[in-house]
């Protein structure tokens, strides 16, 4: 049995943080019912670095966050969309979207009259900012996120600040966020055979993420400086060159300091009063950082990785995409699996990190063509094959 099997989605989301969440709750055995406008749906379908894939309305954007979902075309502006909107309601479990605020009123299904028509549903809406506050209205996307938290100001380094994260890490946590509040409310739903509604901003989402960057300000009254690749919390940690390229060190403990002192040939800073105490380390972390470099690239990344790992002491490769992708802890994990779509071929996509012993998830079928299931959906509605004819002659579906 699946974790979210005969759990019923309404999944009303475009590009990123709406279809993340509902590719976890599908990829957890909820049947996943994508609602998309007739006119070339998701705008991820047409995004993505391969020109023929966004012409097909398939783009790499959508195909990574839209597996074991179904597709149905549905123009909500019109009488007959509304009534085939209604009915799915009330056969479903939940409802995500990621309008901006005021979307769904204007469509004529606000929060209390959704709940009115079931009272069993979980409807979750996913924003820039929430639903409420001076900025609810206001246009987002993961870059203004990243600026507006705080995100960009903790990265980089003097050189280059502000530094935007390379993915858009605020609409995925986005995403993440609200999967898992949905889950929560269906297990609140599950004792109390109510539903309710959740908002959930993208900024709320990504502020709590640093929270130890954030606790030194809040708590401690120190903002925080661009490091780059150095973590603020030790030294040495961070990256460091080798002979061959660079080698990620976390020394973070006294004990593994001390013991990496003694592997790279420098027993002496043990001692030295610049770097004998944490503290200290991390005050004079640029005086450090030369001398352990000095002895580091006089050999390789794999040499050292290898020495300081059976010492305990947590060190690695700093690897390219590919390689990180293709590494061997990764095929063992099963953390990218491939899926077969019937035009493109054989694609990989990422499978559920979460490993459940009894219900675990998977990808069972790959990410669906605009509108490949609106005839089994609406069927199911109590439609006939001449009510279909009718409602695209009429450009509903």
């Amino acid at each position: 049995m699946k974790l979210l099997e005969n759990i019923r989605v309404i999944d009303m989301t475009n590009v990123l943080s709406g279809p993340f969440c509902t590719l976890h709750l599908a990829q957890l055995g909820a049947e996943v019912i994508k609602i998309e406008v007739p006119d070339g749906g998701d705008l991820a379908r047409r995004l993505g670095n391969v020109p023929a894939l966004n012409k097909d309305l398939m783009g790499t954007s959508f195909l990574a966050q839209n597996a074991n979902k179904k597709s149905v075309t549905l123009n909500l502006k019109t009488e007959e969309g509304k009534e085939i909107f209604r009915k799915l309601l009330e056969t479903s479990d939940v409802l995500v979207e990621n309008f901006r605020p005021g979307v769904m009123k204007r469509l004529g299904f606000p929060w209390e009259e959704m709940e009115k028509i079931n009272p069993r549903l979980v409807y979750c809406a996913i924003s820039g900012f929430g639903q409420t506050g001076p900025d609810a209205f206001k246009p987002a996307y993961d870059q203004i996120i990243q600026g507006l938290s705080g995100a960009m100001d903790v990265n980089g380094d003097e050189r280059l600040h502000p530094l935007r994260a390379g993915f858009p890490v605020c609409d995925t946590v986005g995403g993440l966020n609200a999967a898992f509040a949905i889950m929560a409310a269906l297990y609140h739903r599950e004792r109390t055979g109510e539903g309710q509604a959740i908002d959930i901003a993208l900024l709320d989402s990504i502020m709590p993420l640093m929270g130890w960057v954030a606790a030194n300000l809040l708590i401690g009254g120190k903002a925080p400086i661009p490091m780059g690749n150095d973590n603020f919390t030790a030294a040495p940690s961070g990256a460091f060159r080798t002979k061959d390229g660079y080698i990620n060190i976390a020394a973070n403990q006294q004990r593994q300091w001390e013991d990496l002192t003694d592997l790279v040939g420098l027993p002496e800073l043990k001692t030295d009063p610049r770097f004998q105490e944490r503290d200290t380390r991390k005050a004079n972390r640029k005086e450090l950082t030369p001398i352990l470099e000095e002895k580091l690239t006089q050999n390789t990344t794999e040499h050292w990785v290898e020495i300081f790992n059976a010492k305990a002491i947590p060190s690695g490769d700093i690897l390219n995409l590919e390689k990180a992708l293709t590494s061997d802890q990764i095929r063992h994990r099963e953390t990218i699996v491939k899926v077969k779509e019937p035009k493109i071929g054989e694609i990989q996509i990422f499978n559920l990190s979460a490993k459940f012993s009894k219900t675990p998830g998977s990808i069972d079928a790959a990410p669906p063509r605009l509108s490949a299931h609106t005839e089994e959906i609406l069927t199911q509605l109590g439609y006939s094959k001449e009510d279909l004819q009718t409602l695209k002659e009429k450009a509903v579906i």
